[in-house]
């Protein structure tokens, strides 16, 4: 088997087992009997679990951010793509369970890699939503004192809204709820 061939199969492999176990509870056996070799040949591609992890989680970073660019590009009109990242980045959560496992655990703060992960990823966020709304403002479909604090603001309240926005309420669908909390978001809640 090609040598790059078999190292996605082990990333492939052990992102079920982290997803099934977490990263404290899985052992490099368990990715080994997943993939049904001995960890000789797991340990000739990656020199740890955590080296491992990364890589399953850089892999996960990389499709959400894929998903999210080519959901974008169906519509230039600005409000239509605030709608379209949010309802994505929400969705594709489901599918990256242990790149969002490494972004909200804190018992994983050890793991060298994390902080620089998170910190790379809340700034591309905020960068992707900040040029929305820039072409939001410029399009004047979007008023808008302050483009940056505004789109810190936005990242914050949908990693605050993230569990929320994908409980069963009232049988609501998740685009629904999304609906209303960007209704709360761009129109807020006072009459005037």
């Amino acid at each position: 088997m090609d040598k790059d061939i078999f190292k996605e199969k082990i990333i492939q492999f052990a992102a079920n087992v982290f997803q099934r176990y977490g990263y404290k509870k899985t052992t490099m056996d368990d990715i080994a009997n997943e993939l049904r070799k001995g960890k000789s040949s797991i340990y000739y591609y990656f020199t740890s679990k955590e080296e491992i992890f990364q890589e399953v989680v850089e892999n996960e970073a990389r499709d959400l951010r894929n998903e999210i660019m080519i959901s974008l590009e169906k519509t230039k009109d600005p409000i239509e793509q605030i709608k379209i990242y949010v309802l994505t980045r929400m969705k594709a959560y489901n599918k990256a369970t242990n790149y969002y496992n490494a972004l909200k655990n804190d018992n994983l703060l050890h793991l060298d890699f994390i902080d620089a992960l998170r910190k790379k990823y809340d700034s591309e966020e905020i960068s992707l939503v900040k040029e929305i709304l820039q072409n939001g403002v410029k399009s004047k479909k979007f008023r808008i004192n302050n483009v940056k604090l505004a789109s810190i603001a936005i990242v914050t309240a949908l990693k605050g809204l993230e569990i929320a926005l994908y409980e069963d309420t009232d049988n609501q669908s998740t685009e629904d709820r999304i609906d209303s909390l960007l209704n709360i978001l761009f129109y807020g809640m006072i009459v005037k």
